[in-house]
């Protein structure tokens, strides 16, 4: 999972980190943002080619990922059923929904658009939006896309370093590294990615969970066995990282929230977030 403008303690977020030379209040409660995005986007469902866009539109809404609409035209609305089914959204408005239909194979209501969105709505009215999960695959020009859009405003910088990183998990030192790859992700505490030789792997196991996350790529997991205790799926590493987080390939990470970190001997706090 990710953060950027309108989520975690991004700017527009109701927990937002920041401080503004305003009083914040005089914002709107809910936000909600739209910009036109470069980026050429297809969705694909059952082997067809669903949307094809050049001219994508995003929606930045608060507390929520970003969403990708789709302008009418550059859908395959041959494919689209037209259901029954409506939602409301306080900020939006009434959205009507299609399922997606390629040969034997059915998307129900996956598909949404706001025909009259309300007054204080951005234009969003001829638009239409997906369901991430329900269609089989999502490119951004060329490159595969998985979990949600990348969000133009969320960045990844992968920094090598020379700090003193020590681990601990119930008082035992499980990884102590002066070579730490430090992640430093948008609305995310920094990261610290550790060379397996750097990590005490024997008290570690591996376990079957799987994220993914659309700036890092996959990440697989360990549990620890120390301390005297079990702590699950505490430890994660990416083995084949997309190209722009190539720098962490096969290093450890230990989550801040369930482990004791020091950095150059100073205790780190457990933030309150949990995202890898």
């Amino acid at each position: 999972m990710t953060m950027a403008l309108t989520a975690g303690s991004g700017p527009f977020s109701e927990r937002s980190a920041g401080t503004f030379n305003f009083d914040k209040a005089v914002l709107k409660p809910h936000t909600l943002y739209l910009e036109g995005s470069p980026r050429r986007v297809r969705v694909f469902f059952g082997g067809e080619c669903v949307a094809d866009s050049r001219s994508v539109k995003l929606l930045h809404e608060t507390g929520h990922l970003p969403v990708y609409y789709f302008p009418e035209e550059d859908m395959r609305m041959d494919l689209l059923e037209p259901t029954d089914h409506a939602t409301h959204c306080p900020f939006k408005g009434d959205a009507s929904y299609w399922s997606v239909r390629v040969g034997d194979r059915v998307a129900e209501n996956a598909v949404w658009g706001y025909p009259e969105p309300l007054e204080d709505c951005p234009p969003i009215s001829g638009l239409i939006a997906f369901y991430w999960r329900a269609m089989d695959a999502w490119f951004e020009e060329d490159e595969e896309v998985f979990i949600h859009p990348r969000d133009p405003y969320h960045r990844v910088d992968v920094l090598d370093s020379s700090r003193h990183v020590r681990i601990t998990v119930g008082g035992e030192v499980v990884a102590e590294s002066e070579r730490p790859k430090i992640l430093f992700e948008t609305s995310l505490p920094p990261r610290y990615y550790l060379p397996p030789e750097d990590v005490r792997m024997d008290l570690l196991t591996p376990t079957d969970k799987r994220t993914g996350c659309p700036y890092k790529g996959t990440a697989y997991y360990w549990t620890v066995e120390a301390g005297g205790q079990s702590t699950e799926d505490v430890v994660w590493s990416y083995p084949e990282p997309i190209t722009a987080a190539e720098k962490i390939r096969d290093h450890l990470c230990f989550f801040n929230e369930k482990v004791d970190i020091e950095v150059d001997g100073e205790p780190q706090e457990r933030p309150e977030t949990q995202w890898s």
